[in-house]
């Protein structure tokens, strides 16, 4: 694991820099903002992340290790790549990405490209509660409405899966079977349980036709 790089900026390109680190040039995929902030022959130091596929190996690299740790949530969330995770980390920063995730406000999201609204939906549902608190320091303070937490996450993650093209009914019912048999009351854990729940009832529905 590349956990780091620091060295001359050799060439920049778009969404790209390539950094001389002891005599070879390594190619960093980076957000579009820092990217344009890096002049050729200017020394950087980035956090960086190492993503394996079966036919490349591409490094991303960030400026703050918050874009870094956000960086590792989003490419956790189910239909986001590291390409889309780039794409929202050169729209928003990790306070604007942790101001939507708190008001659960997925809008910010459905701005970037290849993000749709099934999947900026997602977002907010699973990086509920996992973003770093550095992140939240120029985003306000993180939702405080009054009522209980626990059923303002069921909420939540209801209004996640009608989002996701489930309905009301079946979502609420979702919910409520997977808090009963025990599921997390995090958000992602109660989305994981109660997605399993649907997708197992529609298989069911599926194989008695």
């Amino acid at each position: 694991m590349i956990a780091s790089i620091s060295g001359p900026v050799l060439a920049s390109g778009a969404g790209w820099v390539v950094v001389g680190v002891g005599g070879i040039g390594m190619r960093v995929e980076m957000p579009s903002g820092r990217v344009s902030q890096a002049v050729v022959g200017d020394e950087v130091s980035l956090h960086t992340s190492l993503v394996v596929r079966e036919d490349s190996l591409t490094l991303f690299g960030f400026a703050t290790q918050d874009e870094l740790d956000v960086f590792g949530h989003l490419i956790a969330v189910s239909g986001v790549g590291p390409r889309s995770a780039l794409g929202v980390l050169s729209s928003l920063s990790p306070a604007e990405i942790a101001r939507a995730v708190a008001a659960e406000d997925e809008k910010p999201f459905r701005k970037v490209s290849g993000i749709g609204p099934k999947t900026a939906k997602l977002i907010v549902v699973s990086l509920a509660g996992k973003l770093p608190e550095s992140a939240f320091a120029d985003a306000g303070a993180p939702d405080t409405a009054p009522g209980d937490p626990v059923q303002r996450a069921a909420d939540a993650v209801s209004e996640g899966l009608v989002g996701l093209g489930w309905s009301e009914s079946d979502a609420r019912q979702a919910v409520q079977d997977a808090r009963d048999a025990g599921a997390p009351d995090d958000h992602a854990g109660l989305l994981r349980a109660a997605l399993a729940l649907l997708q197992a009832a529609r298989s069911g529905a599926g194989a008695r036709r």
